[in-house]
């Protein structure tokens, strides 16, 4: 017996009824042979953490357009904090953990540089709309590995698809990182309009404290923990009706006073105009492009709007500006 199917052994053992089984996955679109170490989920956490696009994600934005200061959170640090919520949750409901953890990593590989600001920029541009969770979902299919993509599990892809609020996770484990989300989010936000001067604790409304709590630790204790309480041994993940509503009203304050804050996101109409110029920049010079992208397009018939965000959805921040100066700002104008 491989040590891949000792580790499956011991899942069907202690695992939840509930859980998704790794021996049990519904496979990849491309079959492989198994590997003697690592089940199927484990292996798919092993490639997201190791292709480009999630490397790329240290310097995508999560809330505040290049902030100055090193403890803002990024892209990539909000990945890391939705994957630790999720592996906490699925490990107290006896679920996947591995599979929680691989959907938790490669939910935002599709994001866009600047954050949602440079999502809806492609998706006012794009004849065809532009999601990120789609997208994410492209990025393991389609781009990576040179257009061979990371050929991950029916599971995994499923998660990343639906992780959005509007989304519906066929397993618990998508179910979990769908709500270790929104909890990652809520709660490193407020930290870091605070830090930014944009909000005090004291702003927060006391209907949401005296439910949630009055510090980012407590907050994220209490919603972890109902979480678990609400989803043990059900074969379905939820908070109880009480701490739901006081998050979904919490978030909604942080859409007014932070998300939509003149001065947290007054740079945002910058980075839509820069997404928006370059979006046309290229479809105007095809030839810039790298060749990579030019040569899937000819070889799955792909349209050149489809290339176009391909490329720019990939760009980092700093690699958006910098080519926004190419093509636009004189050289001598460069500082």
């Amino acid at each position: 017996m491989t040590i891949r199917e000792e580790l499956e052994s011991r899942e069907r053992q202690y695992l939840s009824p509930y859980a998704a089984l790794s021996s049990n996955s519904k496979g990849r679109r491309r079959e492989e042979r198994q590997c003697d170490i690592r089940p199927v989920f484990q292996r798919d956490r092993d490639r997201i953490l190791h292709c480009k696009s999630f490397r790329r994600l240290k310097q995508k934005t999560q809330v505040f357009l290049l902030p100055k200061g090193d403890h803002y959170r990024t892209r990539l640090t909000h990945t890391l904090e939705v994957s630790q919520n999720a592996r906490t949750i699925a490990k107290a409901l006896r679920l996947n953990e591995d599979l929680a953890e691989a959907i938790s990593l490669g939910h935002d590989l599709g994001h866009t540089p600047f954050g949602h600001a440079g999502e809806h920029a492609l998706d006012m541009v794009s004849p065809r709309g532009f999601k990120h969770n789609a997208q994410s979902v492209r990025v393991v299919e389609c781009l990576e590995k040179d257009g061979r993509g990371l050929n991950l599990t029916w599971e995994v892809i499923d998660g990343i698809m639906n992780h959005k609020t509007s989304g519906k996770p066929h397993t618990l484990e998508g179910q979990i990182v769908r709500l270790s989300d929104k909890i990652a989010y809520i709660n490193h936000d407020i930290d870091d309009a605070i830090r930014g001067g944009i909000l005090k604790e004291s702003d927060i409304p006391r209907r949401y404290t005296e439910v949630l709590g009055n510090t980012a630790r407590s907050r994220l204790d209490t919603m972890v923990h109902n979480v678990i309480i609400n989803s043990m041994d059900r074969p379905q993940i939820r908070m109880s009706e009480e701490v739901e509503e006081a998050m979904s009203e919490l978030r909604d304050f942080l859409f007014e006073h932070v998300y939509m804050n003149p001065e947290a996101k007054g740079e945002e109409r910058k980075a839509i105009n820069m997404i928006k110029n370059l979006y046309k920049y290229y479809m105007e010079h095809l030839e810039v492009i790298p060749e990579e992208f030019l040569r899937r397009m000819e070889e799955h018939h792909e349209t050149e709007d489809r290339m176009v965000c391909d490329y720019i959805a990939g760009m980092t921040d700093t690699y958006a500006v910098k080519k926004f100066q190419e093509y636009f700002v004189p050289e001598s104008w460069n500082f």
